[in-house]
């Protein structure tokens, strides 16, 4: 067979590209049903936000007037949506697949390399704004009532999800830079002080001293802001327009601290 010959033949049976959005749902379709396997990691993401919930609640509710907090329920709902969203990705299986070898054998395909990250990121968006229904559902049962109405509560879950994801940049960038479980694992350590140096208990013009002067410029300072102002004052731009600000700053960082680090894991593939 002639040299023509064996390349005309390449060319018939060798893959072609599918698209990028094609790529990007089967890579987001493998993350969303490879989830109901690990319930390991999705139970304790459920667990925690709700047991702060009523921990806080129980604890703090009798306390919160003296603060200028009439609320609690309210006040606290979104630090509990937050715990619950903020986090969550699917890094740890990426490393399991940069392991296994897998993600090797992705890269020499004609996948899209960007939808080999964003499809990750997109099945991390359906699951974060999952994990928040239970966490409203309690809300809900204890009283939490929305002032901006049923489009409020769109918006919030949307603000929420959207926080989710814009976080999900730093456990990929640890997962394609070092490609070890137990680095992935402990980035939720990153978000400790995003956490509680903030107006995780009091609100903002109750805190004094070094604490208020960092939550000034901790992003959470301004989306639960944006959060409370959609449960209890309406759709109050001043609040609103900075958390959107806040959750835009941390999703520019985040992503592309993780695509700088698909990128050299191409490269040096």
């Amino acid at each position: 067979m002639s040299g023509a010959s064996i390349n005309a033949g390449d060319r018939r049976i060798g893959a072609r590209p599918a698209g990028f959005w094609r790529d990007l749902m089967s890579v987001a379709g493998r993350a969303l049903r490879a989830i109901p396997r690990e319930p390991a990691a999705l139970i304790p993401a459920l667990i925690v936000p709700l047991f702060f919930f009523i921990v806080n609640v129980g604890a703090l509710a009798d306390i919160s007037s003296f603060a200028g907090v009439d609320d609690f329920e309210a006040f606290q709902l979104p630090v509990a949506i937050v715990f619950a969203v903020t986090g969550i990705s699917r890094a740890s299986a990426l490393v399991t697949d940069i392991q296994s070898g897998y993600f090797d054998r992705l890269l020499v395909s004609p996948v899209s390399r960007y939808s080999l990250l964003l499809g990750l990121m997109a099945a991390d968006l359906v699951l974060v704004m999952a994990l928040c229904v239970p966490v409203l559902v309690l809300g809900f049962i204890l009283g939490v009532g929305f002032a901006t109405g049923p489009l409020g509560i769109l918006a919030f879950l949307l603000l929420s999800g959207l926080w989710g994801l814009a976080f999900t940049g730093f456990p990929y960038a640890i997962a394609l830079r070092t490609g070890n479980p137990a680095a992935v694992n402990s980035s939720f350590i990153l978000f400790f002080p995003f956490a509680f140096l903030t107006t995780t208990f009091l609100p903002q013009e109750a805190l004094t001293g070094w604490l208020a002067t960092v939550a000034d410029y901790n992003p959470v300072t301004y989306l639960l802001a944006g959060l409370r102002a959609l449960i209890s004052s309406g759709w109050v731009l001043a609040d609103l327009l900075p958390a959107i600000g806040a959750v835009a700053l941390v999703g520019a960082v985040s992503f592309y601290l993780a695509f700088s680090a698909l990128r050299a894991r191409v490269r040096g593939s």
